[in-house]
């Protein structure tokens, strides 16, 4: 990871805990910013995915995941940013299966790396803890601010895993002083 890839990291984990602070503060007024941030980040992640697939991963081996992947995440991402309408335990629902979705990949993917001796730990890790906030969702349900609460609270954690990630020393050495 370059120094530029580590600051934007930062930065962006920073902008998180203020978004999920604000949830916490204000959990009544957080769903509508909830539903609407849910859905503008995984239309622009899956239209970002589907972009990397057509420019570079259809030339590379089980390049084709990335396609399924982009057109699936955008496709969360219009349903995710149409539910202002529907009733909140749908929305609850719709939570329990991202984080159990995001939960299985995670896990899948310690286990890739545990193979092919990489840092696995922190992505198990990361997928119990996707599988413990679904499990939440699915207990409290009927709560009108769980869904709210459950979002702010896999903030708080994906933004300790950014900075956490950016603070780890990369395998690969970068230099970024300019070319002469």
């Amino acid at each position: 990871m370059s120094n530029f890839q580590r600051i934007t990291s930062i930065v962006t984990a920073v902008f998180m805990l203020g978004f999920a602070i604000s949830l916490f503060i204000d959990p009544k007024s957080g769903y509508v910013m909830v539903v609407s941030v849910l859905g503008i980040a995984l239309i622009g992640y899956g239209v970002g995915t589907l972009i990397y697939f057509f420019t570079m991963a259809r030339h590379m081996v089980g390049g084709k995941l990335e396609l399924y992947k982009g057109v699936i995440l955008t496709e969360f991402g219009y349903l995710a940013y149409s539910a202002n309408d529907i009733p909140r335990v749908y929305v609850i629902i719709y939570l329990a299966v991202l984080h159990l979705f995001e939960g299985v990949v995670e896990v899948l993917r310690s286990g890739e790396a545990k193979s092919q001796g990489g840092h696995w730990k922190l992505k198990f890790f990361h997928g119990i803890v996707d599988f413990a906030l679904a499990v939440l969702c699915i207990i409290y349900i009927r709560k009108t601010n769980t869904a709210v609460f459950i979002y702010a609270i896999g903030l708080v954690y994906s933004a300790a895993m950014r900075i956490a990630g950016a603070l780890r020393k990369s395998a690969i050495v970068y230099d970024d002083s300019p070319v002469t």
